[in-house]
């Protein structure tokens, strides 16, 4: 693999003989959003700047992000690498980064570009210096030396969740550029069939346009900031969101709902390759937001490392278009659940990992949403429409929905015989993918970070020659039969003995010898399938916080059943850990709750 001094002085080289103008490069990103503008057709938007802006440029109908949450999702887009290969899979973890793989700003840099943030990175790991030239809420490309060109981004932050539970004045502070006539009647917003139909429901979907409008009036002070500078016809300028929309079956999810982004490009002529960027045009074309990186550096002239999973989408010499696209679910803050996603540009198949889990498990930051609180208020009284009622089930193992006739993927198509043929060529091409990548999504985070500390990375894990077959060896637990789990429980795998023994039925003394496992993985595994509180009471104390949530998780999971563990729990409710803490103080509501219920 070329060597990062290599392919530095081979970037600066070819900059160096480039005689033509270089294009300046504007992101506008922002966050928690849907294509919800009126370019693409929502009744409801009020968004005359990107509408304007898709009119001049070119909008993207089938753009998707690669996670439904932004730090994973950044992580792929800074470094046109997958998170589940990069190890950068779960929220909020700190992975380090192989030397050679880099935030892609950094050859723009030593191209001769001037790079800025203002302000977001997040993630999942610590950026290098050497990324940015500025990352700050004061970074502009304003501040660049003369005669250089730019990279900026501009990140926008009103549309993120949080800002959708507000109400009253708190809510139009929130987004003061907007018109009394601007403010959306909750009565006339459009409730899609996974929610229920009640006013707080409708007066967050109120709110997600109205953030949409104030971004729009922000994107619009860029754009004309740009305009004033005399720099338009010099700067190339991309529109995005990190995912989709911040409510519940969206944001953290792999449905259209939550990975489907907007995305436009405006190219000023002098820089548009034949065939693109006209204006006022639409593209089809499956992207990833992963395509962002390796794009700006086509546009940009400069050479794309080989390590890149991913295909610029503008600029000269691509590659074929995408056939797929893929998507990843892993730890969302506090909770553990592995999901993957394949999309051809109709069907959309997912593959539910651990379908143990219900699709709402309890999550501290969503559970705080109107709309979260109204489902579940609604489903405890009965009275949730089973559209919206079936989240609260176990997953099923498969998901198959055709997106052109069912545009809310509500009706699984998995069992259908008629979909059998196309059902199995999308699983293949699932795992196909996951083992192209090295997914790392089976190896349960404790292992991850063991492993880091053994080969300096985590994307090294996989990629090591001792560890050839272990992801094979994973990807078989999930059709093997129960022989086949009882021999995985010999592993020299941790990794293939915890996902053994969290996949067996029954008892024996092979599951058993688990409970004394080296690896506190396995343990908690086995004793979650044993029912065995007293070895998850003992791992609630673990030194590794990872561990000690897995543990807390397992309990939490186990309901009524790890009663014996409840003054551990409250003592695990003061866990330094936030996440750990999290789960254990809703283990403790529930058996408080259903202790009071009984009395």
């Amino acid at each position: 693999m070329q060597s990062r001094r290599a392919f530095l002085a081979q970037s600066g080289a070819m900059l160096a003989a480039q005689s033509t103008p270089r294009p300046n490069i504007l992101w506008i990103s922002c966050e928690d959003m849907s294509p919800q503008l009126g370019c693409y057709g929502d009744p409801l938007a009020i968004t005359p700047n990107l509408d304007k802006l898709a009119s001049q440029g070119v909008r993207y109908t089938n753009a998707h992000s690669i996670i439904g949450v932004c730090a994973p999702s950044r992580s792929g887009i800074i470094t046109a690498v997958y998170p589940t290969s990069l190890g950068t899979l779960h929220m909020r973890c700190d992975a380090q980064l192989p030397e050679f793989i880099r935030c892609f700003p950094e050859f723009l840099r030593n191209a001769g570009y001037y790079c800025t943030n203002n302000v977001k990175t997040d993630y999942n790991f610590k950026h290098p210096k050497s990324s940015w030239d500025d990352v700050s809420r004061t970074a502009h490309y304003k501040t660049r030396p003369a005669g250089k060109p730019f990279f900026a981004v501009f990140n926008n932050t009103v549309t993120h969740e949080s800002h959708l539970p507000l109400r009253g004045r708190n809510q139009q502070e929130d987004t003061p550029s907007l018109k009394p006539s601007e403010r959306r009647d909750p009565a006339k917003v459009s409730v899609p069939p996974y929610y229920p139909d009640t006013p707080e429901v409708r007066r967050d979907l109120a709110n997600v346009h109205d953030t949409v409008t104030q971004m729009d009036y922000d994107s619009g002070r860029l754009l004309r900031e740009l305009e004033d500078a005399g720099l338009a016809e010099d700067t190339i300028v991309f529109f995005w969101s990190d995912h989709g929309v911040g409510l519940p079956r969206a944001k953290r999810w792999l449905y259209g709902s939550g990975t489907r982004v907007p995305l436009i490009v405006r190219i000023p002529a002098k820089f548009r390759s034949p065939g693109q960027g006209t204006p006022g045009s639409t593209n089809a074309e499956l992207v990833s937001l992963i395509d962002l990186g390796p794009t700006v550096l086509n546009l940009a002239g400069v050479p794309a490392p080989s390590y890149m999973q991913s295909r610029a989408f503008l600029g000269p010499d691509l590659k074929p278009p995408r056939k797929y696209l893929y998507g990843a679910r892993d730890r969302m803050d506090e909770r553990y659940d592995m999901v993957r996603m394949v999309f051809d540009g109709r069907y959309r198949y997912i593959r539910n990992f651990d379908s143990h889990r219900p699709h709402y498990q309890y999550m501290n930051t969503p559970e705080k949403g109107p709309t979260m609180l109204e489902l579940r208020r609604l489903y405890q009284s009965g009275k949730l429409q089973p559209e919206a009622a079936r989240y609260f089930q176990p997953k099923p193992a498969e998901e198959l929905y055709d997106t052109a006739a069912d545009k809310y993927e509500i009706t699984n198509l998995a069992t259908q015989p008629a979909h059998k043929d196309r059902l199995g060529a999308l699983r293949k091409e699932l795992f196909s993918w996951m083992r192209e990548i090295r997914d790392m999504g089976f190896i349960p985070e404790p292992e991850i970070m063991r492993m880091e500390a053994q080969y300096g990375n985590r994307y090294a894990i996989l990629r090591a020659p001792e560890n050839a077959t272990l992801l094979d060896d994973l990807i078989a637990l999930e059709t093997a039969s129960q022989p086949q789990i009882l021999k995985a429980l010999e592993s020299k795998h941790v990794a293939v003995r915890a996902r053994a023994a969290l996949k067996y039925r029954g008892a024996g003394p092979e599951l058993e010898r688990g409970l004394a496992d080296e690896s506190a993985t396995v343990r908690i595994a086995a004793a979650k399938t044993l029912v065995r509180i007293p070895v998850l009471v003992k791992e609630l104390s673990h030194p590794d916080p990872w561990t000690r949530l897995a543990a807390a998780q397992a309990l939490d999971e186990l309901g009524e059943q790890a009663r014996p563990a409840l003054d551990a729990l409250r003592k695990a409710v003061r866990d330094e850990n936030r996440y750990v803490a999290r789960v254990a103080n809703h283990a403790v509501n529930v058996l408080t709750r259903a202790k009071n219920d009984v009395a």
